[in-house]
């Protein structure tokens, strides 16, 4: 999941909804933020052992991550671009009972689409080809604001099985500068750590509104929701693609001189890769299961 949530492109919740643990993944959020006693101390159980994997998963690929994104831009967005349009079949196998076809349904996957095109598209960063950092002496009211919120858009999208949270922040065009600051805080180098609690800050606000909303939606609108959920992941194509305007050096958007099929087709491989896993998984937990029995 961490692996996932750090880059744009397939989400935590994606990887969690493959493996089949989402649904106990968002009722045990729930439960922390307002369950009973009793649910609460099983839920924390559950998500701690998620968090600590999650926690220093992130740190390192944050680390690994931030050496090469920039030299290798169009690699690893071809890569995004794989794992992108490979989850969209595995998510409409899993829900093809919720998706049922109408005009309805249709145009709450318009919605997720031209939500994610047009922040892309008019959002500061991404539209000027300008580039911000997090350091403190960068620090303006507007900035800080634009940081809080941000935060609160990308946890939001984490716990969605579809965009990813590094994907709004590439909307956002605070990918690159949000990795790059949590790689001089973990260097002890402070003078990014404000702007990296101002992002806490919006993290954790985020999760508290959004995880009650987001349960709710998919326990009583899934299939509404599943479609809207879809057509962000088809709208975030758009941007990976831009994606390379927002690094602190611009640099052209994506295309198809640019694009590495090599590094495309990896993406594909590797979510199909972890349905398999799954697969698998639950085949020897019902063997178990029969051999207890017998």
């Amino acid at each position: 999941m961490a692996l996932a949530d750090s880059v744009p492109g397939v989400s935590g919740g994606t990887i969690a909804f493959i493996l089949g643990f989402y649904d106990d993944f968002i009722d045990s959020l729930n439960s922390i933020i307002s369950g009973k006693r009793l649910d609460r101390i099983k839920a924390f159980k559950f998500i701690s052992k998620i968090g600590i994997g999650w926690t220093v998963g992130f740190i390192l690929s944050a680390i690994f991550i931030t050496s090469i994104f920039e030299n290798n831009i169009y690699e690893i967005n071809s890569l995004f671009l794989g794992f992108i349009i490979a989850s969209i079949p595995l998510i409409v196998k899993s829900e093809r009972k919720n998706l049922k076809i109408n005009k309805m349904n249709l145009l709450y996957l318009l919605i997720g689409m031209i939500i994610v095109i047009a922040i892309t598209y008019f959002n500061p960063i991404t539209s000027s080809g300008s580039s911000l950092s997090v350091r403190i002496d960068n620090l303006n009211l507007l900035l800080i604001v634009y940081i809080f919120i941000s935060g609160m858009i990308a946890i939001s999208a984490m716990v969605l099985p579809g965009i990813s949270g590094s994907t709004m922040l590439l909307i956002f065009g605070l990918y690159t500068p949000m990795l790059n600051a949590i790689n001089q805080v973990i260097k002890f180098k402070f003078e990014y750590l404000p702007g990296f609690i101002i992002f806490g800050f919006g993290i954790l606000v985020g999760l508290f509104v959004t995880v009650r909303t987001v349960r709710s939606l998919l326990r009583k609108f899934r299939g509404q929701t599943m479609y809207c959920i879809i057509g962000l992941m088809i709208g975030s194509i758009y941007a990976v693609i831009m994606a390379p305007k927002s690094l602190e050096i611009p640099m052209p958007p994506l295309s198809i001189d640019t694009f590495k099929f090599v590094f495309f087709a990896i993406g594909c491989i590797l979510v199909p890769t972890l349905e398999k896993v799954k697969a698998t998984l639950k085949s020897k937990d019902s063997n178990v299961v029969n051999k207890c029995s017998i």
